[in-house]
């Protein structure tokens, strides 16, 4: 197949998202499809006519929160992943915790903050007390984060949601909850599995610093993944379980996956956000699992791909019967 492989874009991940798609160009090459790695950019529209099929893998704006996604639904061109509402949703962790409260799942307390309010930190501090995670509310890549420990001055935390408003116009303040990082990956491609699949989860032990930062994440030696995940019992299967639950709840489509926190019990697990577009490198945490679960990083995308063909193009344009005159 012709898979055009979009990468780049104008967000502050762009760089992660080339290392992803040079290596799912690279596995789709060697599971024999022809690979076409496109830019993110004015000329993209024209460039994806005459493709079997889109891979997207920008991370963060206009890739990831379903604009690339509705491009590909204009141009009638299946793509691998979730669709446009979902990964807009997905991408808005503020819209997320509304359809993952609805789910019953277990979240955070929040308190919003946007950009002009006065008394912010005064606020939030009375919200959720000492310990509190400042993020953007629609950015990836732990890009914006700052976690304010406890015994912190208010400074700290009034630093955190400044910095949290460099990268958007809403900073999602939420309680820090203490435990362990674990990620659960999400599949319900029929190419891969014979129905919806969670992954077995992966701890993940930050190096660079006190939390899965952007260092962490993209240092060299700036983390360790432990998969599957050695969690105290039961914890394992409750974060499998949540992982399907928050995949359906809003609407997710191919893979997926999702991010904890993890204390010594079942019940004391905390969801934190679903990611539609996790990284792809062949040691990404998404391939990674997939690989635990006997699935090499050629054939993940190669039955990506065959998954988005076979589920075809947009259907928005079914005629109707005429009506009668």
């Amino acid at each position: 197949m012709r898979v055009a492989v979009v990468q780049g874009g104008p967000s502050s991940e762009a760089s992660v998202s080339r290392a992803s798609a040079a290596a799912v160009a690279g596995a789709l090459e060697e599971a024999g499809h022809a690979p076409s790695l496109l830019e993110l950019d004015a000329a993209l529209p024209s460039r994806l006519l005459g493709h079997d099929v889109g891979f997207p893998l920008v991370h963060g704006a206009l890739g990831e929160d379903g604009c690339l996604q509705g491009l590909c639904e204009i141009l009638e061109l299946p793509y691998v992943g979730s669709g446009v509402l979902a990964s807009a949703l997905a991408m808005d962790k503020i819209a997320a915790k509304v359809a993952f409260r609805g789910a019953g799942l277990p979240v955070a307390r929040e308190n919003i903050v946007r950009r002009g309010d006065v008394g912010a930190a005064s606020q939030v501090r009375a919200a959720l007390g000492p310990a509190v995670a400042v993020k953007p509310s629609a950015a990836g890549s732990a890009i914006g984060v700052r976690l304010v420990r406890p015994g912190a001055p208010t400074s700290a935390l009034e630093d955190a949601i400044a910095e949290a408003l460099r990268y958007d116009d809403v900073a999602l303040c939420e309680e820090l909850v203490v435990g362990r990082e674990v990620t659960c990956g999400v599949t319900d491609a029929t190419t891969l599995f014979a129905g919806p699949r969670a992954l077995p989860p992966t701890e993940i032990l930050a190096k660079r610093g006190d939390f899965y930062d952007f260092s962490s994440k993209y240092a060299p030696s700036g983390s360790e993944h432990v998969c599957p995940a050695e969690l105290p019992a039961g914890c394992a299967a409750r974060v499998q379980e949540l992982a399907l639950a928050a995949h359906r709840a809003l609407g997710c489509r191919d893979l997926s996956r999702a991010d904890f926190i993890v204390g010594d019990t079942p019940d004391r697990v905390v969801l934190l956000e679903v990611n539609t577009l996790p990284g792809m490198t062949a040691t990404s945490l998404f391939p990674e699992a997939m690989a635990r679960a006997g699935v090499a990083f050629p054939a993940m995308c190669d039955a990506l791909v065959r998954a988005a063909e076979l589920r075809g193009g947009a259907r928005r344009r079914v005629p109707v019967p005429e009506l009668p005159r």
